[in-house]
């Protein structure tokens, strides 16, 4: 599928395992959902995929910081006490100021934006009830981040087909991702670009003549406040640092940072890996794991060792630690653009920027155009930006 053509959005059946006229479809805010724990938690345990995102640690996390607000609206689908789908959202100008427009919730510090949705024969009745809440708002959306071709996406596209509803897609990109094979020693057999794990093994080799290499993976029974510190420190020292984008260098997102990866139980766990060079970290990794996935946020490396790799290092480290000890079944790159990730993971998923429309609503395909439009404003400016800020 290219950038300009319209999402053809095929119907499913659907699911009569479970009794649509229980269930509801309500907005609420970020603050009441956090009245509801358990069933918030319960709903992130067993949701269809494995996005943490919009689970409750992540979401609390970004409101204590400053970065969602409390009153943030959130569509949530119900069946007497418990949650069947959650989707928090924002209301705004459309593309060059066209209209009105919702959009999923989105910060520097998401990865994608499917909803929450139960598992199982309850997904696509809950679905339904959520796209007629999305209808009910009266306005197209526009959604960012979509994994358009994993079964949620799928499933979020099928039940807009079956309410009528029609999509464009405004730019999309492949992100690497690695799906655990039986063994380390397959994942190294079946590898697609042999002569990039050969030069990771004469890059190994030299920093092991550096000094005593070793790695630490820590979880939810380590010190993960201690893992975190590393990572900001060092994150801090490299060019984040000096450009002021790192998470240390804000309050907010230190905080932000401390509250995702933090001890704790609940669906979602935190995990930190770091390779130390004669104990002094010279890269680092956080990830979350939700239902089988580890999704690594942030990683940070030591800058002047940078012919060394040792963030690749580390990531190849984390490949051979899900094989050897299955902390997860894939690895998330979570990234926008990686031409490093994209030679050690073999594995891709498809992240689309779509526009949707409800019956009678506007064109699809126009929003879409203006969206791009949009888009190579943005860019021009942050390319005329860059260059004023260039050294003379």
């Amino acid at each position: 599928m290219n950038a300009h053509t319209t999402i053809p959005l095929a119907a499913a059946p659907t699911s009569t395992a479970t009794c649509c006229t229980e269930i509801t479809c309500t907005v609420t805010t970020l603050a009441g959902l956090a009245r509801e724990p358990a069933a918030w938690d319960a709903l992130t345990a067993r949701s269809a995929g494995s996005n943490p995102d919009y689970s409750r640690r992540v979401m609390a996390a970004h409101r204590d910081h400053g970065l969602a607000p409390t009153g943030l609206p959130c569509l949530v689908v119900r069946r007497g006490p418990d949650l069947l789908a959650l989707l928090p959202f924002r209301l705004g100008r459309g593309p060059l100021g066209l209209g009105r427009i919702a959009r999923p919730f989105t910060s520097p510090y998401l990865t994608v934006t499917v909803p929450l949705v139960a598992a199982g024969a309850e997904t696509a009745p809950a679905l339904s009830s959520l796209v007629a809440g999305m209808r009910s708002l009266g306005v197209a959306w526009w959604w960012p981040l979509l994994p358009a071709e994993d079964s949620v996406g799928a499933s979020v596209l099928a039940a807009l087909a079956r309410d009528g509803w029609a999509g464009a897609e405004i730019a999309g990109f492949p992100r690497p991702v690695l799906d655990r094979r039986p063994s380390h020693e397959a994942f190294l057999k079946e590898h697609p670009h042999k002569g990039r794990l050969k030069d990771l093994r004469r890059r190994r080799r030299r920093l092991d003549e550096a000094g005593a290499v070793t790695i630490e993976a820590v979880g939810p029974d380590g010190d993960l406040a201690g893992a975190v510190a590393e990572f900001l420190a060092l994150e801090r020292r490299g060019w984040k640092g000096r450009a002021g984008t790192a998470l240390a260098c804000d309050a907010r997102t230190a905080g932000l940072a401390q509250a995702l990866f933090r001890a704790g139980d609940g669906p979602v766990m935190a995990r930190a890996d770091l390779l130390r060079l004669d104990g002094r970290v010279v890269a680092a990794s956080l990830a979350l794991v939700c239902n089988g996935t580890a999704t690594l946020l942030k990683t940070a490396y030591d800058e002047e060792l940078r012919s060394l790799a040792p963030g690749v290092l580390l990531e190849a480290e984390i490949v051979r630690a899900l094989h050897e000890t299955r902390f997860a079944d894939r690895l998330d790159s979570a990234t926008l653009d990686s031409a490093v990730l994209d030679d050690l993971y073999p594995d891709r998923a498809r992240i689309a920027e779509i526009v949707v429309s409800p019956p009678g609503g506007p064109s699809p395909d126009r929003l879409a155009q203006r969206a791009r439009r949009q888009h190579a404003a943005r860019d021009w400016l942050k390319a005329c930006l860059a260059r004023l800020r260039r050294p003379r």
